[in-house]
């Protein structure tokens, strides 16, 4: 490894002593979702991130699409220096049927187990930090899934509980029985709509925030085309925010942006990260990439101290988010109103 390791700002999430950099980096992109992977190009990207910095590493059962390809890939590239990051991964999905995986939700305590017993093998490691509900199952009080996760963390196998798209009913209730450390839910420039129900909650609670696609998608990079010029397997060809009519809004929107970044003289990526770090000390973004560079870029956000003019331009410019649901209605979270 690179001797010269720097160091980001450290920030706590939740008050059951999780503390990472600023800036984390998730790894869904890496394997599904953006087109064709790379492992060795993702592989060299996660050490690079280690030598910047960066200790909140983010993956899931599902990105794998029942493989296990995600973990694996992680588990590689982080074992010289495992017990120096945190290492987060997700339950919760059926991953029985290939075909259709990412519809069918089961966060039975039996599956809890398997799951977190296959990402202990995946990830080359006999802990998960960080453990989330990848998104909550109705079939299966959150009272019987917090108490398993509360389970694993007293055998050992797990550190901290996490969250990710639940309401405030779902996080007050699964907090009373076994404390949550982090919520994750999609938060940035373009989707706004955790500010009014569910910031104020963890906030009271004393639970940490880690917003994922803290880019839009990619959005807020500035390179976007319109979703027919992206491959079938790139979700932005179906994302709604690419659509004609949304595209051509949310493209004058990153332009207003961008001529604010370059006034600034950083890139509109690190105006959009610095601005979701602005909005509280409990947050920490996990910007995907498998590009070593734009990597760089990310984690430089964390230095960037916006004026309060500045966040007041970007607050103009976008005053709710973007154009276009983030999700189709189908697969909406529930207490979502976008």
């Amino acid at each position: 490894m690179n001797s010269e390791k720097t160091a980001l700002p450290q920030r706590h999430l939740g008050s059951q002593g999780l503390q990472v950099g600023a800036v984390g980096l998730g790894t869904m992109g890496m394997t599904v979702a953006y087109g064709d992977s790379d492992s060795a190009r993702s592989e060299a990207t996660i050490r690079r991130a280690y030598e910047l910095g960066v200790t909140l590493f983010d993956t899931a059962e599902m990105y794998g699409l029942g493989e296990g390809s995600s973990e694996k890939l992680l588990g590689r590239a982080v074992e010289p220096f495992r017990d120096e990051v945190v290492l987060a991964t997700k339950f919760g999905f059926d991953m029985s049927d290939p075909s259709d995986i990412g519809t069918r939700l089961d966060s039975r305590p039996r599956r809890i187990r398997e799951v977190a017993e296959n990402s202990l093998r995946y990830l080359r490691t006999d802990h998960i930090d960080l453990l989330y509900q990848h998104r909550v199952d109705p079939d299966v009080p959150i009272e019987d899934v917090a108490g398993t996760v509360g389970e694993l963390i007293a055998e050992g196998k797990v550190r901290w509980f996490g969250l990710s798209e639940a309401g405030p009913d779902i996080i007050r209730r699964a907090h009373a029985v076994t404390p949550v450390s982090v919520l994750q839910t999609e938060y940035s420039v373009f989707e706004r709509s955790v500010e009014a129900q569910i910031l104020p909650v963890i906030r009271e609670l004393g639970i940490g925030f880690v917003p994922y696609s803290p880019l839009g998608r990619g959005f807020l990079t500035g390179d976007v085309k319109p979703a027919t010029a992206y491959p079938a397997n790139d979700m932005r060809s179906r994302d709604d925010r690419w659509q004609p009519g949304n595209y051509e809004r949310n493209l004058a929107a990153i332009q207003s942006l961008t001529a604010l970044a370059q006034k600034r003289g950083v890139t509109v990526t690190q105006l959009a990260l610095a601005w979701l770090l602005a909005q509280g000390d409990d947050i920490v973004p996990i910007p995907g990439t498998r590009d070593p560079d734009r990597l760089a870029q990310n984690v430089a956000a964390a230095r960037i101290d916006l004026t309060a003019d500045e966040l007041a331009r970007i607050q103009q410019i976008v005053p709710h988010g973007a154009a276009g649901s983030r999700y189709p209605q189908e697969r909406m979270p529930s207490w979502s109103a976008r």
